[in-house]
């Protein structure tokens, strides 16, 4: 992260204050809501680069870039810390900030409230003033984190937990490491799933090696035996976190990192299959356009000399609400985009890849002195080979 100078009190007045964002299913930093079409993150050099450098064909595959914005840590009257953001100058026109927000209502709602559950809950809004244990322990010894993180196991909710995980765990970092008026740099990102009423995300974590080239020795290790552990090692692919709508009950079934860490291959076949059940039916009509989109972005990636993406997740994401069919007269849709998702037959299954996290990603030109690789980066292309092979093994009843 970057850490700028003191901004004066009187910038925090116009900013636009960050909310968690309620469909992050994985990944360890917080992504937090601008507004309801475009997210941000803390801004890293190296993949800050990456997306003023993006090749041409990586586009589709990738959120839109927009900018940055500098963000700093307010406290309220009322002591509740949030993040503000104010943003600059080439960003301004790219954004639309909304005032009503069900976000907005929602994480207010568990400021001020426990998560309903017993009577020794803590309120949200204190777990970030707990400095006598680490965020992650009070994180997860809180009701409002679901036990999620700490057992691997299932849960079903009207949201997903990890995001707020996250966002509490950062405002207390930010809490303890820096001054309230210190300002940061986050990066500006499309809002991949703000198109979709009940969108169904399944986090990737591709590729056999986790590490980057900058890495530590003792991070290398941890970073080798998970992958060692898990289904990175045999397959260069494991899951990171997903939620599925189940349409009967009106609610998200929701798995963490560490229910994707356990997967057998076995298990891991099993999980995809989860992720494209409703509850009521596996959606079979999904899988041909989610196919044809992981050829494509093959094709891509094989056509990438010398990145290596090391790190990095794939999204596959759908909507949980089945469309229903046209009705004769109604107008037609409107011509999709060149990064819109892929519609299947007659326009009713919509999928979207999306590439995102690559603060360790490394290429020509991108590190100076670092070390250059030769040819496409081959433990994504192996990942991405057999979650092709485990997905058609589904379409065929496997």
């Amino acid at each position: 992260m970057v850490v700028q100078d003191s901004v004066d009190a009187a910038d925090v007045r116009g900013g636009v204050r960050l909310e968690p964002f309620l469909h992050q299913v994985g990944g360890h930093v917080g992504v937090l809501r601008y507004d309801e079409h475009t997210v941000c993150k803390p801004l890293v050099s190296q993949e800050h680069r990456f997306y003023e450098s993006l090749p041409q064909a990586m586009r589709q595959f990738t959120p839109r870039y927009k900018g940055t914005v500098t963000v700093h840590l307010r406290r309220d009257s009322r002591g509740h810390l949030s993040l503000v953001a104010s943003p600059l100058q080439e960003a301004q026109d790219l954004l639309k900030v909304s005032s009503e927000s069900a976000a907005v209502a929602m994480w207010e709602t568990l400021q001020k409230t426990t998560s309903g559950v017993g009577s020794g809950t803590r309120p949200l809004a204190h777990l970030a003033h707990s400095f006598s244990e680490s965020p992650a322990k009070a994180l997860l010894r809180s009701e409002f984190h679901f036990n999620t993180a700490a057992s691997g196991s299932q849960a079903e909710r009207s949201f997903n937990p990890w995001g707020l995980h996250c966002h509490q765990a950062h405002l207390t970092r930010l809490c303890s490491e820096y001054p309230e008026n210190k300002r940061h740099r986050f990066l500006l990102l499309e809002n991949v799933v703000s198109q979709y009423k009940h969108p169904c995300i399944l986090d990737l974590k591709m590729g056999t090696r986790q590490h980057g080239d900058d890495a530590s020795e003792e991070k290398k290790a941890r970073h080798m035996r998970k992958c060692a552990q898990s289904t990175s090692a045999c397959l260069g692919v494991r899951i990171c976190g997903m939620q599925v709508y189940q349409t009967a009950k009106k609610r998200f079934l929701c798995k963490d990192k560490y229910y994707g860490r356990k997967l057998s291959v076995a298990g891991f076949h099993q999980a995809l299959r989860q992720f494209l059940h409703d509850g009521a039916r596996l959606r079979t009509e999904l899988l041909e356009p989610i196919l044809r989109q992981l050829r494509a972005l093959l094709l891509v990636i094989r056509s990438q000399s010398s990145y290596r993406f090391y790190s990095s997740s794939l999204l596959i994401i759908y909507d949980g609400q089945e469309p229903t069919e046209s009705t004769p007269g109604a107008p037609a849709p409107p011509e999709a985009s060149p990064g819109a998702p892929a519609s299947g037959p007659g326009n009713l299954a919509k999928v979207d890849l999306r590439m995102i996290d690559f603060a360790h990603t490394t290429y020509k030109g991108s590190w100076g002195e670092g070390a250059i690789y030769d040819g496409p980066d081959p433990g994504y292309i192996f990942g991405l080979e057999n979650l092709l092979q485990i997905l058609r093994d589904i379409q065929d009843g496997e």
